[in-house]
């Protein structure tokens, strides 16, 4: 950790955040640290927020596999992504100079490709929701198998971070990120003798591919969305899914895992 001494700060340009980050950015330069202006010079790239910034940061800086990532807290509370607070400045900087109850964490990612129009990385998830009043329509491959025909208002394909977020507010299971996979969950499905689903959350490895096929019906403009962002693609009649090879590193304290944070936030 000692050799990383480039940090880039991704927040808010708003005047309660610059004085928010001030310290910070004098407390860093007092260690030793160099506050760049070009998260392509940087190997720690740190987000000041919440769990929504950190999720920017990580997309607008371009899922970068050889930097650090990590989350500042602006609030008394941390979040999934947040393992420290602004307001605990001093701290943050020693374990990070000492190495002490500190450990690097490996996150899994999915890689989304649309219709061959390029390959899209998400740390939470990707989903696919109708943009009209009307059931969206969607064959479901695993690999070469057709799985099922979905109709509803639309599938959340989440990482196991993600499995927390949207994907838990649909009843999907929340899964160890230890586990490298992908987990697919419906939003408001039809059954009928028509349309036939599992009518639960299903998980996938990462040895295989997961194909999802919108059935035209009028509605072949679905809203596709990547963590919280939008992707701008608006026809669409093949989409494949796949872990990534990469990981996204992030800094953590040892005390403070993933399913600490599960307890914390729910329990």
């Amino acid at each position: 950790m000692g050799n990383r001494r480039n940090i880039f700060l991704y927040h808010k340009r708003d005047a309660d955040m610059l004085s928010k980050v001030a310290p910070l950015v004098e407390v860093a330069n007092r260690y030793g640290f160099t506050i760049v202006s070009d998260y392509r010079n940087a190997n720690i790239i740190a987000s000041v927020g919440d769990d929504g910034t950190f999720l920017q940061a990580v997309r607008k800086t371009g899922f970068r596999d050889d930097c650090l990532y990590m989350g500042i807290s602006t609030n008394d509370s941390l979040n999934m992504y947040c393992d420290f607070r602004i307001n605990d400045i001093s701290k943050m900087i020693d374990v990070i100079i000492t190495n002490e109850n500190i450990k690097v964490r490996r996150y899994p990612l999915i890689e989304v490709s649309v219709d061959g129009q390029g390959t899209f990385p998400c740390l939470n998830e990707f989903s696919i929701r109708s943009s009209i009043i009307k059931t969206l329509v969607v064959d479901v491959f695993i690999n070469q198998l057709h799985l099922e025909t979905f109709r509803g208002d639309g599938l959340i394909v989440a990482t196991p971070t993600g499995s927390t977020a949207y994907n838990k507010s649909v009843n999907g299971s929340i899964v160890d990120p230890l586990l490298p996979c992908m987990q697919v969950s419906e939003v408001a499905s039809l059954n009928t003798n028509s349309y036939r689903t599992l009518g639960s959350s299903f998980i996938v490895g990462n040895e295989r591919t997961l194909t999802l096929k919108v059935i035209s019906e009028g509605n072949d403009h679905p809203t596709m969305g990547m963590d919280n962002e939008a992707l701008s693609i608006r026809h669409v009649e093949k989409i494949s899914i796949r872990i990534s090879d990469r990981k996204l590193k992030t800094l953590k304290l040892k005390d403070n895992s993933f399913w600490e944070k599960v307890k914390r936030t729910f329990l």
